[in-house]
C-alpha cells in the first residue's frame, strides 16, 4: 500500500470506489482511463517483443469498454469467517468481526472484505447483494470458515442479461439444505422480478471455486438469456459467457474480420467453449468445427446453435492435441482462443503439422499469446494484433491477432 504520496502523476485521480486499494477486484481506479489502455497496449507490444522476440508487429491503439463501471455480468462474492477491515473500522466493537460476503484483499485468501457496494456490476446486483447478506446474517447456518474448512454459506453469484435486464442468484452452500436456502429464494423473486432464475450448486471440495459438484433450481429457470451481435445465448450457472457483455461486441467484430471469411471456407474453433464465436462465425463460413474438451460446455454450444437455426457447426468433445489429429482436411482458418495458460507445445507442433492457411489467436494473456506467437513464428507472420478492453480498472486485457501462413 502506498504509505505517503510525494508527488502524484497527473494521470492520477481518485477512484469512486470506497475499497479502492484494499480490494483485488479492480487496482487500476486511481488511473486515467485513457491512460489504462495506453498501458494496456504498451503491455501488449513489450510482450510480443521481450517474450515472443517478434519486432514491428503493429499493435493498434486499444479499443475502449463502451462502459467503465456497471460493465460485468457476472460476480463472484465469497462468504467468510474472518472479516478483513478497512482503516476507519478498525477498533469499532460494533462491527461483527467474523462476518463477511464480499471480495477478496490481494493476498490474503481466508479474509474477505464486507462488500456492500461494488462498482463493477449494475446497481441492482449490489441491492441484491445486500438483501443477500442481511439473511446470511440472520440464518442459523454459519458462513464457510476459508481456513477451517467448516460451515455452509460459501459463495453468492450474481448473474445478469444486458440484454433482456434478467438476474440470476446462485448460491453456493457446503453441503444440500433445501429448508434453509429455499426462503432465501423466494424472498429475492418476491421482491425482484428481475430475478428469473434462483440456483443452488453444493459442493464438499476445499478448493475456493464457486463451482457445484451438483446444482438444484430453487426457482424459476436453470438459465438466463443474454445477446452477442444479435445471437441469442442461453447461460446456465457454471457457463463460459463473456464478462462485458456490451465490450465483447468489439470483440467479435474483431474476430471476424481478421477471419477474412468469404463464404467458402472451412473454419476449426480451438478452445470453442459454449460455441459463441463458433456461431458468430457461421454466417461466413461453408462450415465450422468446435473443438472443446468440456462437456458441459459442448452441450451448451450445440443447443446455443439450436436456438440461433446454425446448422453449419458441429462441435468435438475432446483433448485438443487428440481431435486434431481426426481432422480429414486442412482447415482455411483457425481460431484459437485458449486459456490463460496458452497452448500446450504438443497443441502448437500438432497445429504447425496441419498448417490452416490464416491463424487467429484470442488471448486474455498477453504473455503466453507472445509465447505461443514466437514458437510459430518461423511458420506465420504476425500481420498485427488488436488489444480490446474488456475488464476496466484491471490489468486484464484482451488481445487478437491476425497471422497468415509464409510461403
Amino acid at each position: 500500500r502506498v504509505h505517503t504520496m510525494l508527488k502524484a502523476s497527473p494521470f492520477r485521480i481518485d477512484p469512486p470506489c470506497m475499497y479502492s486499494g484494499f480490494c483485488g477486484g479492480c487496482k487500476w481506479q486511481f488511473l486515467n482511463y485513457d491512460k489504462q489502455l495506453e498501458y494496456k497496449q504498451q503491455h501488449v507490444v513489450e510482450s510480443i517483443e521481450r517474450i515472443g522476440l517478434i519486432r514491428d508487429v503493429p499493435v493498434h491503439p486499444t479499443i475502449p469498454s463502451p462502459a467503465i463501471f456497471g460493465y460485468r455480468n457476472k460476480m463472484e462474492f465469497s462468504c467468510s469467517d474472518r472479516r478483513w477491515l478497512l482503516p476507519d473500522e478498525m477498533g469499532k466493537e460494533a462491527i461483527d468481526k467474523s462476518f463477511a460476503l464480499g471480495l477478496h484483499v490481494p493476498g490474503t485468501f481466508y479474509k474477505v472484505l464486507d462488500t456492500g457496494e461494488c462498482l463493477l456490476q449494475p446497481e441492482i446486483g449490489n441491492h441484491i447483494l445486500n438483501d443477500v447478506r442481511t439473511f446470511i446474517k440472520a440464518s442459523d447456518a454459519p458462513v464457510y470458515g476459508l481456513r477451517s474448512h467448516k460451515g455452509f454459506w460459501r459463495f453468492i453469484m450474481l448473474r445478469h442479461s444486458v440484454a433482456y435486464d434478467q438476474w440470476m442468484v446462485n448460491i453456493i452452500t457446503a453441503k444440500e439444505d433445501r429448508e434453509t436456502v429455499q426462503p432465501l429464494a423466494v424472498q429475492l423473486t418476491d421482491k425482484y422480478p428481475q430475478i428469473v432464475s434462483v440456483v443452488n450448486n453444493i459442493t464438499s471440495r476445499k478448493a475456493g471455486v464457486a463451482v457445484g459438484e451438483y446444482e438444484i433450481q430453487l426457482a424459476g429457470l436453470s438459465y438466463i438469456k443474454d445477446k452477442i451481435r444479435g445471437l441469442e445465448f442461453e447461460i446456465s450457472a457454471n457457463s463460459f459467457f463473456q464478462t462485458n457483455t456490451i465490450g465483447a461486441q468489439s470483440l467479435f467484430n474483431t474476430i471476424k474480420e481478421y477471419a477474412g471469411l468469404s463464404g467458402q471456407e472451412t473454419v476449426v474453433d480451438l478452445y470453442s467453449g459454449t460455441g459463441a464465436i463458433a456461431i458468430c462465425l457461421a454466417d461466413c463460413a461453408k462450415k465450422v468445427i468446435g473443438i472443446e474438451i468440456v462437456e458441459s460446455a459442448v452441450a451448451d454450444a450445440v443447443k446455443n446453435c439450436r436456438i440461433n437455426g446454425v446448422h453449419n457447426c458441429r462441435f468435438v468433445l475432446g483433448d485438443i492435441k487428440e481431435s486434431l489429429s481426426t481432422l480429414t482436411a486442412r482447415p482455411d482458418v483457425m481460431i484459437i482462443d485458449p486459456p490463460r495458460a496458452g497452448m500446450h507445445k504438443d497443441v502448437v507442433s500438432r497445429i504447425l503439422e496441419i498448417a490452416p492457411g490464416r491463424i487467429v489467436y484470442v488471448s486474455c494473456n498477453p504473455a503466453t499469446m507472445a509465447r505461443d506467437l514466437g514458437m510459430i513464428k518461423e511458420s506465420y507472420s504476425v500481420l498485427e494484433v488488436q488489444p480490446v478492453d474488456m475488464f476496466p480498472h484491471t490489468y486484464h486485457i484482451e488481445s487478437v491477432a491476425k497471422l497468415v501462413k509464409r510461403k
